[in-house]
């Protein structure tokens, strides 16, 4: 039988809350709906498209609101999570389907969780790639990242201030975008002891730590070009609303506060990421948080953007998740 290719890939938009979402499908099966983090597209499960397919899936890869050709809502609250939520159930509606595997990666990770979290009549199961699963409540986002680093300034709190990250990469966006890439991934990243790109100096900007002069291996000149062109179309205040979002988020899932995802589900991390590493005691609460797991792997030597940076484990790891799933 030929394997599925890129040419076999159909990009569809469909109504949304948004107003339009835009996403790439491939396969025909069951649907499995793949929502990606920042600050990049669809285009990160490029990989994962035509294996999902040839494991007889209907893959489907949108591109969240914000970003890339999906609507731009101009409101920065339109950019919440349950409103996320919702543009996920509509996509499943628009494909004709009831139900779906959510599998998210990063920023998509958290969308996926609460997508399984607030709607398990539409999201049977839930694979989370390189965040972990915090259920909702504790201390307001903004005091929590606020006591972050002392004399340094933690990026979450950098990236809520509007305009102000927008000022630093809008002038070279794909310059910035190959920094930001290369500063977490495994093979690029700065040593141990350099300064932590997940900071910024007081007046300082979180260029100034990002790696200079070498992509990392898995993504190529051609494919920077991709992520470059999306964003310099889009600009990144859409991407960089969902952080503006997240003390809404707290107030809005206050009645879901401690909550257990009960669906069966995956978590996927590599072992030099800091959202794995920062957030472990999260990975050891999962019995509690996530009864539902049946899958659990750390990746030895794999950086943040773990489906680029180890497609064929990625790949193997998820779909014999999935085949397990209808076991």
């Amino acid at each position: 039988m030929p394997q599925p290719t890129p040419a076999d890939r159909t990009h569809r938009l469909v109504p949304s809350p948004a107003g339009r979402t835009h996403l790439v499908e491939q396969g025909d099966g069951p649907l499995v709906l793949l929502v990606h983090g920042f600050p990049e597209s669809w285009y990160s499960w490029r990989h994962q498209l035509p294996a999902l397919a040839a494991a007889g899936y209907r893959a489907a890869a949108l591109d969240v609101r914000g970003y890339g050709r999906s609507s731009k809502p101009a409101a920065e609250s339109a950019y919440r999570m349950l409103d996320l939520v919702e543009d996920n159930v509509a996509v499943v509606e628009a494909l004709g389907e009831r139900s779906a595997v959510i599998v998210g990666h990063d920023w998509g990770a958290t969308i996926a969780a609460t997508s399984a979290l607030v709607r398990p009549d539409v999201f049977r199961a839930v694979g989370l790639l390189s965040v972990p699963y915090t259920p909702p409540g504790g201390p307001k986002p903004s005091e929590v990242f606020a006591g972050m680093g002392g004399e340094q300034e933690f990026y979450v709190s950098y990236f809520q201030e509007p305009g102000r990250a927008e000022a630093e990469i809008e002038p070279d966006v794909r310059g910035w975008l190959a920094g930001f890439y290369a500063a977490l991934s495994a093979d690029t990243m700065p040593e141990p002891g350099a300064p932590d790109p997940h900071f910024v100096t007081r007046g300082g900007t979180l260029r100034d730590r990002f790696p200079r002069g070498r992509l990392p291996a898995w993504l190529s000149e051609d494919e920077l070009d991709v992520y470059a062109g999306e964003f310099e179309r889009s600009g990144l205040t859409g991407a960089l609303n969902r952080y503006r979002n997240m003390d809404r988020d707290w107030a809005d899932l206050a009645g879901h506060q401690g909550a257990p995802i009960r669906q069966p589900s995956l978590f996927l991390g590599g072992s030099l990421d800091a959202s794995t590493t920062w957030l472990a005691d999260a990975i050891e609460a999962y019995p509690t948080t996530l009864p539902g797991l049946t899958a659990s792997h750390l990746l030895e030597g794999s950086g943040h953007f773990i489906q680029q940076e180890r497609p064929e484990e990625t790949n193997r790891i998820l779909t014999e998740w999935l085949g397990g799933l209808d076991a």
